[in-house]
C-alpha cells in the first residue's frame, strides 16, 4: 500500500487532503499540533509540534520513508509595514520553511522513483500589501522546492507547490487576519479544501511524472487582475 505523510492534518487543507488520499487507497501518516481522531484503518496521527525542528526530527526517525509528502501545515499573520513583530517572522519561517526543510531533507535521499513531494504555497507569493510576513515565507517556499525538483529529476521524484487563492478553512477567521481579510476571487466563492486536495491527489499520481518544479495556482480568477 502506498504510504504518504500529511503534516497539517488536523484542519483546513490537510485535513482535506487525508481524506482524499485515504479514499484513494492510501496509508497516511498525519502530523499535526492536536492528535486527530480519525477511525479510518489506514491513519495513523503523530502529534507533533512542526515549528520544533528537535521534535519534529525526532518524531520523522520513527516513521518509514513514504512513497509522497505534502506539506500543508501553515498559519496566517498580517501587519502593515512600521507594524511587523520579529517574532512573528520567525513563526511563520519556522512552520512554513524550516519544517518543510527538516521533513523533505529527512526522507527525500531515500526516496525511490515515483516518489512525491507537495508543499500547500499561496497565490500571494508574488506580493500581497499587509501580508508581507507571510508572503516572503511562501514566495520562499516556491524558489527551495523548485531547487529540489531540479536535484530530484533524474531520479524520477517530483516536487511541487499548489498555491491557492482564498480558501474556506478556519485559517481564515484566525487571529492576526484582521488587518488583511479575505478577497472574493472573480468566480464568486472562495475556494473550497477538497478542491485543493484533488489537485494534490493528481500531483501524487503517476500521471502527474512530468509536472515537477511548478507553483500551481488555483485562484478563482483573482490572479487576473
Amino acid at each position: 500500500m502506498r504510504q504518504a505523510i500529511v503534516t497539517g492534518a488536523s484542519s483546513g487543507i490537510g485535513e482535506a487532503i487525508v481524506t482524499r488520499l485515504l479514499a484513494e487507497g492510501w496509508q497516511v501518516t498525519g502530523l499535526s499540533r492536536r492528535g486527530v481522531e480519525c477511525g479510518h484503518p489506514n491513519f495513523t496521527s503523530v502529534s507533533v509540534d512542526l515549528s520544533d525542528s528537535v521534535t519534529l526530527a525526532a518524531a520523522l526517525n520513527t516513521l518509514p520513508v513514504p512513497q509522497a509528502i505534502v506539506h500543508a501545515a501553515g498559519m496566517m499573520a498580517a501587519a502593515p509595514l512600521g507594524e511587523l513583530d520579529p517574532a512573528v517572522s520567525a513563526r511563520l519561517w519556522g512552520l512554513h520553511i524550516q519544517a518543510a526543510e527538516i521533513l523533505f531533507n529527512h526522507f527525500a535521499p531515500r526516496m525511490t522513483v515515483g516518489g512525491r513531494l507537495v508543499a500547500i504555497g499561496s497565490r500571494t507569493s508574488r506580493g500581497a500589501a499587509r501580508r508581507s510576513q507571510y508572503v516572503a515565507t511562501k514566495a520562499a517556499l516556491v524558489g527551495m522546492v523548485r531547487s529540489w525538483a531540479a536535484e530530484l529529476a533524474p531520479r524520477g521524484i517530483t516536487a511541487n507547490v499548489v498555491a491557492p487563492g482564498a480558501t474556506a478553512t478556519p485559517m481564515l477567521s484566525a487571529p492576526g487576519r484582521e488587518a488583511s481579510p479575505p478577497n472574493v476571487p472573480p468566480m464568486g466563492r472562495l475556494i473550497a479544501p477538497v478542491e485543493v486536495a484533488a489537485m494534490v491527489n493528481y500531483l501524487l499520481s503517476a500521471e502527474a511524472a512530468p509536472i515537477t518544479g511548478q507553483e500551481l495556482v488555483l485562484c478563482g480568477g483573482a490572479s487576473l487582475g
